[in-house]
């Protein structure tokens, strides 16, 4: 890659950049690369043409931790063979675990909290003019501006957009709220306008993401009893979005759901029948352990309102198996559920007790090989359900977003159907016909695998 130059003459200064995690935290990722970019870097996907790396962590779970601590480690090594003169820790981990991630970490240059991320280019440009702070942390109030710089990362016609930050609910397994703080609503108009500004760029699909898409406008509701915004305008609004094919809402806890959210996404046509339902569990001895709001009677019940106004929508889920308390009975009358409501999607997590939640100070009464028994069993019963529910595609014509070539050969094309969400689902698999990156096609399926599905061209929009 040839040095691009500033109109100075001078070579600009490059950025790499490693977003781990959430699609939340992504986007987090393209506010910094925005501003960034502002002050005169250029991004490379090369770490080691990279003058600056950026590791923006997540720090939601086990799992998440290790991958992060890994990738810092990996990009510290880099940095010493190479002529890399920052490494930045950014994201939720470093918010989270602040003095001992400096201690542990002396290989990292800066570490920049949740509440500081926006301020990235200030705390280089200080880092350059001989500034030697490592640490910039703040209370998580940032919320995104309507001028904040933020560059869609994603391929151009797609795009995920943030409501909100924080989150309302006190989930005993979770430390979301400590680490990125209360909810924070942004405004409906200043959504509406980032929505109008994404489509008119080229982006034809958007995923609304938040913790809580149900919470949304809570606080500026509770704050201003004339505020207008609700879960229900928000949908209205972007239903009406011109050069938008698609409204994705990601992260709807079930106790929020109404009635009119539920008519909304039935008879506006850009809106995704698609329902992201996090239940985590459906005794009601766990759910109360969880501190979740609702009984699997109410689950129940919501679960049928959707599926009598929209029998063709696609309910994803995910569950959580180990949490303390959760005994042998608890976890077959989550399985018998699963079998009964036989979901579209369903992800699973097993339990790890988080600092600072309720549940890491419960007593661990499941162990480790119960908890990976139990995963794999509910996930081999939910494969045979996704086997099942594909097959029914089979001889079905759908409409499909062409991504490119698959990932896994270049004699197909990959796209994804409207009940496919991004990162999560599986794809369709185009082994006939010739499409454009970004258009929507009619694709005709012809075959079904546990996740993924394939078909052939039958029409172009």
């Amino acid at each position: 890659m040839s040095d691009v130059t500033s109109t100075a003459g001078t070579p600009l200064k490059k950025v790499h950049f490693v977003s781990l995690g959430c699609p939340k935290n992504l986007v987090d990722s393209e506010i910094m690369l925005g501003h960034l970019l502002r002050e005169g870097y250029q991004v490379t996907d090369s770490p080691e043409e990279a003058e600056t790396i950026v590791v923006n962590t997540c720090g939601f779970i086990e799992d998440a931790k290790k991958e992060s601590i890994d990738k810092i480690l990996e990009m510290s090594e880099l940095k010493r063979q190479s002529g890399v003169k920052n490494l930045v820790v950014a994201g939720c981990l470093t918010q989270r675990y602040k003095d001992d991630l400096v201690e542990g970490l002396p290989e990292a240059d800066l570490f920049v909290g949740s509440g500081e991320f926006q301020n990235i280019a200030k705390i280089l440009r200080a880092r350059e003019a001989g500034s030697t702070e490592k640490r910039y942390f703040n209370l998580p109030t940032y919320l995104q501006e309507d001028d904040a710089p933020r560059v869609n990362s994603r391929p151009g016609y797609t795009a995920y957009l943030k409501i909100s930050e924080g989150c309302l609910k006190r989930c005993a397994f979770c430390a979301i709220p400590k680490i990125r703080g209360n909810l924070q609503s942004r405004r409906l108009s200043s959504v509406v306008s980032e929505a109008k500004l994404l489509a008119a760029g080229g982006v034809r699909e958007i995923n609304i993401i938040s913790h809580d898409f149900t919470d949304y406008g809570w606080d500026l509701r509770r704050a201003d009893a004339s505020a207008t915004e609700t879960p229900e305008a928000l949908l209205e609004a972007l239903a009406d979005v011109e050069g938008l094919d698609w409204v994705r809402m990601l992260y709807l806890y079930p106790d929020g759901i109404t009635d009119r959210m539920i008519e909304l996404i039935k008879t506006k046509p850009r809106l995704v029948k698609y329902f992201d339902m996090p239940l985590q569990h459906v005794s009601n001895r766990v759910l109360k352990a969880m501190n979740r709001k609702m009984t699997r009677e109410e689950i129940e019940e919501r679960l049928a309102r959707i599926r009598a106004e929209i029998p063709q929508a696609v309910i994803r889920t995910q569950f959580i198996v180990g949490f303390p308390g959760e005994t042998e009975e608890d976890f077959q009358e989550l399985l018998d559920f699963v079998r009964t409501q036989r979901f579209d999607r369903v992800g699973c997590f097993i339990y790890s007790p988080e600092e600072g939640t309720a549940g890491g100070k419960m007593q661990q009464t499941v162990d480790e090989e119960t908890k990976q028994r139990r995963h794999d069993e509910l996930m081999a019963l939910q494969a045979d359900i996704s086997r099942d529910k594909h097959a029914d595609f089979v001889g079905r014509e759908v409409d499909v977003l062409v991504e490119g070539l698959s990932e896994e050969t270049d004699l197909l094309l990959q796209g994804r159907m409207s009940q496919q969400a991004p990162d999560i689902d599986g794809v369709v698999l185009i082994n006939d016909g010739e499409a454009k990156v970004g258009e929507i096609v009619r694709v005709r399926i012809s075959e079904s695998h546990d996740y993924d599905l394939v078909g052939e061209i039958v029409q172009t929009h």
